[in-house]
């Protein structure tokens, strides 16, 4: 009879998390860098390839927060490490401002061409996903002459002055910086988890769509509108997919009066919902997309694709950077797209989107899993301290983290309350390696459920 050999776990925890060679390292950047730098676990990593992370101490974990995002490709793949030293081998940069090269033509072109939308597009090249939004948003009000934008709540744009402005959850991220800038207004995005008690979630989401109509009356008329900027899907605020007729909705509006329709797909774009784009699974075009993240591998690049017609709005001079379409991260972020654009990639993100939906449904038996939610293999689990009043449980959510990373994944919260854990691990992760380290979580919510005597 033949025997099935047992799968060899990738996680293996031979010190304590941070060992002595990491709180060593960790004193370093407590005294380096500044206080408020965020530092999410206390793993120092020394090696990673794949979804598979190696600590200065020799403890192997697997990363299921993926660089918020950023490593959909996986860590170090191997078409982007030969892609960015065949390059250093050509030049470093010599700046788009003062010379051409084809990289970041050939990445534009690509762009231009995936990105939703059947009209000519131009692709602007920047270095962060904070620098992408502000020039879309800068673009759209150059191309208006218009001064008033139209953001939501839960939404994260970046943490330059503008992009900070248009963020939401104050506390975390604008709170002491002083004043914002001006003509912003933030209208509510509807949270099917927290539909109003007494509420149908119909009408709890036609009421959300007729305030946008009222909106433009309460708060400003929509001639003096330049841009709407909305998430697909909320990231920081919660991994909350925005309704396909709410999008319409701002599609419609936009159209109507001229508004120019920006998408932030900085996170959950690049593949990782299972198609390139979140708002494909709607069939819904902006006319101005963001991308960054996933889309450079790990280095350092960003994109806003748009309407040719708005994109050439800007006079000659008026935008771009010393390092934006830097042939290097050009380079990884070419062979990053031609992987996470091909269908084979997408329907194995798909799949796995489905491994972890199956999985997470169980952990609703849990009495303070409030919610498990996503699209594709972007997923979270929010958790609360009553199932029925919702209230949200950060304290838990942190806990439930520490275990968890413990004993080998790497996590971090999200959620306008920080009571949820999303989990974006590579798209590369193997079935086994997807498994075993859902396994930890879940040890990590039933561990928390038993201290407190709910099972």
């Amino acid at each position: 009879m033949e025997t099935k050999t047992a799968i060899k776990p990738t996680i293996d925890i031979v010190s304590p998390i941070p060992g002595p060679k990491s709180q060593e390292m960790l004193a370093r950047r407590a005294a380096a860098l500044p206080k408020g730098a965020a530092m999410s676990t206390q793993v120092v990593v020394d090696s990673a390839r794949g979804a598979v992370v190696k600590d200065v101490d020799g403890n192997t974990l697997l990363d299921f927060a993926g660089g918020i995002g950023m490593i959909n490709v996986g860590h170090s793949p191997t078409n982007v490490v030969n892609a960015v030293k065949k390059q250093l081998d050509k030049f470093i940069h010599t700046c788009q401002i003062v010379t051409t090269f084809e990289a970041p033509i050939q990445l534009a072109e690509m762009l231009n061409e995936l990105t939703p939308g059947d009209f000519p597009k131009k692709t602007l090249l920047c270095n962060s996903g904070s620098e992408a939004v502000e020039n879309a948003v800068n673009i759209a009000k150059y191309y208006t002459q218009r001064p008033g934008l139209v953001v939501f709540e839960g939404a994260y744009h970046g943490r330059t002055h503008l992009t900070l402005s248009l963020t939401s959850k104050y506390a975390l991220f604008k709170k002491g910086f002083g004043s914002m800038a001006s003509d912003i207004h933030r209208l509510h995005a509807p949270n099917m988890y927290r539909v109003p008690d007494g509420m149908s979630a119909q009408k709890y989401l036609d009421f959300c769509i007729q305030r946008l109509d009222e909106a433009l009356i309460s708060h400003i008329d929509p001639t003096s509108i330049a841009a709407i900027l909305i998430e697909p899907i909320l990231g920081e605020g919660g991994f909350v997919p925005v309704p396909k007729p709410f999008l319409q909705k701002l599609r419609e509006l936009c159209d109507q009066h001229g508004i120019v329709l920006i998408f932030d797909e900085i996170q959950c774009g690049m593949g990782r919902t299972g198609k390139l784009f979140a708002c494909q699974h709607h069939g819904i075009a902006p006319d101005m997309i963001t991308i960054a993240k996933s889309m450079g591998a790990g280095m350092p690049i960003a994109a806003v694709t748009g309407r040719a017609e708005i994109m050439d709005t800007i006079h000659p001079g008026g935008v771009g950077g010393t390092y934006s379409g830097s042939p290097i991260a050009c380079a990884a972020a070419i062979e990053a797209v031609k992987t996470l654009s091909s269908p084979e990639f997408q329907r194995k993100t798909e799949q796995m989107g489905e491994q972890m939906r199956k999985i997470m449904e169980t952990w609703r038996k849990y009495p303070l899993v409030g919610d498990v939610r996503g699209v594709g293999a972007m997923r979270l689990v929010e958790f609360v301290k009553d199932k029925k009043s919702k209230e949200p449980d950060p304290d838990l959510t942190l806990e439930i983290i520490k275990h968890a990373v413990a004993n080998g994944i790497l996590l971090i919260r999200a959620g306008l309350y920080s009571n949820c854990i999303r989990l974006l691990p590579p798209l590369v992760i193997t079935k086994n390696q997807l498994k075993e380290g859902m396994e930890v979580l879940e040890n990590a919510i039933r561990v928390a459920h038993e201290k407190r005597g709910l099972i």
